[in-house]
């Protein structure tokens, strides 16, 4: 079993998401998997300090981000008065740089976060992140779908297409929306 981090942030003044949906759907998921009463770990309300002390503190395998992208600009988390405050690609690298040798896959579940995705698989092997905007909807079934995969012990790869087809089973025209960036020079699993 792989250690979860969700990291969710919904600042004031943006668009409300479903958040708490999506980590309900997700612990559902891994707890009918056999991952146990408390299948993950999760921040609400992110501020960007909260960021370093959770990956310390639960020493995830899979750091899971679900909120809002800006592309180019970052990722939306919460500044101390829960207004927006935008972390850019860099910054985000330079994270996950730190953390590369335990860290195994980062989601983003955030429109157009393609962008922060890229710049995180320099460091992390595999990365997930939004090509364009995504849909409440299609973000929760394509979370559904991966960590349904995960939670049966299949690659991340299969969990990728798992949740990209899960989007599509329900008719939903964003399957091609998550876009999985691979670290070059990795070993891929046969």
């Amino acid at each position: 079993m792989k250690s979860i981090l969700l990291l969710a942030a919904n600042p004031k003044g943006t668009v409300s998401l479903r958040l708490q949906e999506e980590e309900r759907e997700i612990k559902e998921r891994l707890r009918l998997a056999g991952y146990g009463k408390v299948p993950i770990n999760s921040t609400g309300a992110t501020r960007t300090r909260d960021i370093q002390q959770a990956m310390l503190d639960f020493k995830p395998q899979i750091v899971h981000f679900t909120g809002h992208g800006t592309g180019k600009d970052g990722l939306a988390f919460e500044d101390g008065m829960g207004q927006l405050k935008l972390v850019d690609s860099e910054a985000l690298a330079n994270l996950f740089k730190l953390f590369s040798k335990r860290v195994e896959c980062v989601v983003l579940n955030a429109c157009y976060s393609q962008f922060q995705a890229e710049a995180i698989a320099q460091h992390i092997d595999y990365v997930i992140g939004m090509s364009q905007e995504i849909g409440d909807r299609a973000a929760i079934e394509f979370a559904v779908g991966f960590y349904t995969a995960l939670g049966a012990g299949e690659t991340i790869e299969f969990a990728y297409e798992l949740g990209c087809n899960a989007i599509q089973l329900e008719g939903i025209p964003e399957h091609l929306t998550p876009v999985l960036c691979v670290k070059k020079n990795i070993n891929l699993p046969k």
